[in-house]
């Protein structure tokens, strides 16, 4: 059974950074496409970032395109996405999804491909 866990959410102000992180278990990171989603009260989930198995490519979201950039390391079973220049439109919980795909070089953007979901840590930022 794959098990994914996020940390390092926090209450930070905007214009500061912080890196949150996602740690898989129960089989090898790189086995999985992996991606982080965000949802804020009262709204959809949003996609914020992928990135391959090979960590060949990644893809962001149009609102955090140029801010925020994912990144893995499948030896230490772990996937990071470090956030700069925030703004208090970021507030959401943050959620880390793994997508298995026979692929080392497929992004994978659609919620839907996603099959591990880990139970999210919240990010909160003040003006």
């Amino acid at each position: 059974q794959v098990r994914v866990v996020e940390s390092g959410g926090g209450l930070v102000q905007a214009g500061d950074s912080l890196r949150v992180s996602c740690a898989v278990s129960g089989r090898p990171l790189s086995r999985y496409a992996m991606g982080w989603f965000r949802q804020a009260p009262g709204k959809e989930r949003e996609f914020v970032a992928s990135i391959t198995r090979s960590s060949s490519s990644t893809k962001y979201g149009d609102s955090v395109k140029g801010r925020f950039a994912i990144s893995r390391d499948n030896a230490k079973n772990t996937v990071y996405l470090q956030m700069n220049s925030l703004k208090p439109e970021d507030t959401a919980i943050y959620y880390c999804a793994a997508a298995i795909t026979p692929l080392e070089t497929l992004v994978v953007v659609a919620a839907t491909d996603y099959t591990y979901w880990g139970q999210g840590t919240q990010v909160t930022v003040s003006s």
